[in-house]
């Protein structure tokens, strides 16, 4: 279980147009999911738990000049939709051993890296407390780098892979992820010095191409893309209706999908249901709308009635037994 605690320095940032980033830390820990859902970047990060209980969840983010680095550590199983941030290639993996992850539908352990190779998006999910991290780099600065570091022609796949790397590449790159994480945590001002940060950045550059260079690729299949295609689609209609409920056979008509097909898809990538999903989402909508009200302002009733839920005696049972707490306690939390 972590420990509820909060650490930050250095939170200097800088766009990615054509220059490095500056070198900056960050390490926080949150108990509000969405909180830590804004906090993840770059790219987008849109979390629903599905675990009952209280949710911790600790987040390490450090940029150092074309490269970045991260790390998740989370208490529940959860649902992720992701977006990754333009123009930068991305490599995740699972930093030390633990249920797997599921990325759209294919289930990868400590033993390899997913590697993303467009501006994709994408839903993740975990089965029970997980750690994993990834790295971003310029996709351009990638490019450049491929054909000296690893000595021969690279071509990247035209679809997001994964690779299986000789294992003691993986635990080399595992291990300097972990250094790197532990001094944004324990020592920042080391990571602030310009020619560290460099360092500590051709050291991971040469760590990601020697597990690139010694692994198995395993591309993702027809199948797979067809069925994120249609959980694409899923994703944009909810983000095209937060502000009502959706229910199955109407969400199907917008995709353009059978409920049946809908259904396979849900619980290959997500691992429930469609209506379950959304009911999750919605709670997850409820307490955000709870948290960010007055209580003068607002009631329960009108937020929950707001998102769908009109069995409201059913609605705080839920609620309570999701996020161990009730719904009013939630809207009198102070700011």
């Amino acid at each position: 279980m972590l420990s509820l605690g909060s650490f930050a320095s250095g939170a200097t940032t800088s766009t990615d147009k054509g220059r490095d980033i500056m070198p900056s830390t960050v390490v926080r820990t949150f108990t509000e999911p969405g909180e830590f859902a804004d906090a993840v970047r770059p790219g987008s990060y849109d979390i629903t738990v599905v675990e009952r209980g209280p949710f911790i969840a600790k987040l390490w983010q450090i940029d150092l000049h074309g490269l970045s680095v991260r790390r998740h550590v989370e208490n529940r199983r959860r649902i992720v939709h992701a977006c990754l941030p333009v123009g930068r290639a991305t490599f995740a993996f699972l930093t030390q051993p633990g249920p797997a992850v599921t990325r759209n539908g294919v289930e990868f352990g400590v033993d390899r890296i997913a590697r993303f190779h467009k501006d994709d998006d994408f839903y993740q999910r975990t089965s029970g407390p997980s750690s994993y991290g990834n790295i971003t780099l310029q996709r351009g600065k990638l490019a450049a780098l491929l054909p000296v570091m690893l000595g021969r022609e690279f071509r990247p796949s035209a679809d997001s892979t994964s690779t299986v790397p000789n294992p003691k590449a993986m635990v080399r790159l595992q291990r300097l992820h972990a250094a790197v994480t532990d001094l944004a945590e324990d020592a920042p001002a080391v990571i602030a010095q310009p020619e560290a940060a460099r360092g500590l950045e051709q050291a991971l550059i040469a760590a990601i191409m020697n597990c690139l260079g010694t692994g198995e690729v395993e591309e993702d299949k027809a199948a797979h893309r067809q069925h994120a295609a249609i959980m694409r689609r899923f994703h944009r209609v909810i983000e095209d209706h937060l502000d009502q409920p959706l229910y199955v056979p109407e969400l199907c008509k917008e995709i353009g999908t059978s409920v049946r097909t809908l259904n396979a898809c849900c619980h290959e990538h997500v691992g429930i249901g469609p209506k379950h999903y959304l009911l999750l989402r919605r709670m997850q909508m409820v307490r955000r709308a709870l948290d960010r009200s007055a209580p003068a302002e607002t009631t329960v009733t009108e937020i929950a009635t707001r998102h769908g839920f009109w069995e409201l005696g059913r609605f705080a049972v839920e609620y309570k037994a999701l996020f161990a707490e009730s719904p009013s306690v939630t809207l009198a939390r102070v700011q």
